[in-house]
């Protein structure tokens, strides 16, 4: 059967305190109303609406490219005026299944489980059992615990509000009934907004069964009114990150010291220390060891390397067996060898370096191709740039820079070749040949040093 899903994003947030709509503030390094899509997205058989007001332009921007259908909500009366703008765009004979762009941790298990009820002709919805549920509407059963209706916090008395059951405002409904009850909503009630709530009181009076399901965990529902609660459910998901990479053989040095901003994909024995950040698509394979305060993104990371404290590691392939750091920086389009050493305030881009070869200090390495066993000298650059365009650096096998040479691209040096500390490098060096390129060095005799002026 069809869904269509339903997400509402159109509130203003303004206890975020923030000029940035509510739903794109970031949760593990992705918009929270992202979150949401790509869950709705494991669903099959879907078409997705979103329904924008707030900082509506923010919002499109985040949607573009994306398969959803956007309906705008210009004047916010509530979540059934909200539901109503999406409608006409949804099919008449399936489920409409309605969700919240500050509600992102919501599972796909759940709304399937959810889908069920609704599919079967009953109104599905979610509720959750909270030690304090100030604030939420109250779910109301019967004498025989069947769901007859959910009274909003503002609009219950002293004994509904004892009910520590609530609404996640998660649910799913067929669409045929949901089309007959929205234009029967009133605003007549303590905040004049039109209550997508009120339709439980409507299926209840038409005998129509309420299915009222229950997630895992109460986070997996927790919406974000604030930058508190955003806070609490990081943290939550990171912890969830943190025991998936333990359960998968991963050594924390603190799990509460770990954020995965992405997918982080693990072998055996890898070992993390603290606070590290993965975003993207990370791969580290057996036996990987990350010093502390590294950052790594969209890269992937060979059987055995060491990644030593404060490097950043940004678009690379990394080989196995490789050590890299302390305070290394690898740029996009790094590709580094097995059993490479790249040391201490080294920075790479676009460089093919190959295997045993090392750059171990104080370097920058950019549009290059450096063989195997080649050896780079502290202080050496590639300049690559001219001002205009990028020329590229061709280093061969075995290859001895010394330190504080300038390697003008293009140039290719070859297999064997010696350069002489200091030198600036402008043409071509054949294999097995020494260079030696420096200004001829003066002694002037005499020679007094500048003093200091008198003020």
């Amino acid at each position: 059967m069809h869904t269509d899903v339903v997400i509402l994003a159109a509130g203003q947030g303004s206890r975020m305190k923030s000029a940035l709509p509510k739903v794109m503030h970031p949760l593990a390094g992705k918009p929270m109303l992202q979150h949401v899509i790509d869950t709705a997205n494991q669903l099959s058989n879907i078409a997705l609406h979103v329904v924008i007001g707030h900082g509506a332009d923010r919002v499109r921007q985040q949607l573009t490219h994306q398969a959803v259908t956007i309906a705008m909500q210009e004047q916010q009366l509530g979540t059934g005026h909200a539901v109503a703008q999406a409608l006409p765009a949804c099919q008449s004979d399936g489920v409409v299944l309605i969700l919240y762009g500050d509600v992102p941790l919501i599972q796909a298990t759940t709304l399937q489980a959810l889908l069920q009820q609704a599919q079967q002709g009953h109104l599905g919805l979610l509720t959750v059992v909270l030690q304090d549920p100030s604030g939420y509407g109250r779910i109301v059963r019967n004498d025989v615990r069947d769901v007859v209706a959910i009274v909003e916090h503002k609009d219950a008395n002293e004994q509904q509000r004892q009910i520590a059951e609530v609404n996640t405002g998660i649910m799913a409904v067929p669409s045929e009934l949901l089309n007959s009850w929205l234009p029967q909503l009133s605003s007549e009630n303590a905040q004049g907004e039109y209550y997508l709530t009120d339709i439980i009181a409507m299926a209840a009076e038409e005998g129509v069964r309420i299915s009222a399901i229950q997630p895992a965990t109460e986070q997996e529902v927790q919406g974000v009114n604030n930058r508190q609660q955003l806070a609490e459910l990081e943290r939550w998901y990171q912890l969830q990150e943190a025991n998936r990479l333990m359960t998968a053989g991963v050594t924390l040095h603190d799990p509460a010291r770990v954020d995965v901003r992405g997918r982080l994909t693990v072998g055996q024995d890898v070992v993390i220390d603290i606070n590290c950040v993965f975003e993207g698509e990370v791969t580290l394979a057996d036996g990987v060891v990350i010093g502390p305060h590294c950052v790594i993104r969209n890269s992937s990371i060979e059987q055995g390397t060491l990644i030593e404290a404060h490097s950043l590691i940004d678009g690379a392939k990394i080989g196995s067996n490789a050590v890299i750091g302390p305070f290394a920086r690898i740029r996009p389009g790094t590709e580094l060898a097995d059993q490479t050493k790249i040391g201490n305030f080294v920075e790479t881009k676009k460089a093919v370096i190959g295997k045993g070869s090392k750059v171990n200090h104080l370097s920058y390495i950019g549009d290059a191709q450096i063989g195997e066993n080649s050896n780079i000298g502290a202080g050496t650059i590639t300049c690559n740039y001219d001002g205009v365009n990028k020329s590229v650096t061709e280093i061969g096998d075995g290859a001895f820079i010394g330190s504080n040479t300038s390697l003008v691209a293009p140039v290719k040096i070859g297999h064997e070749a010696t350069i002489a500390a200091g030198s600036t490098i402008t043409k071509d060096i054949p294999d097995g040949q020494l260079a030696v390129a420096r200004a001829q060095q003066k002694l002037v005799s005499h020679w007094k040093r500048p003093t200091k002026r008198q003020s």
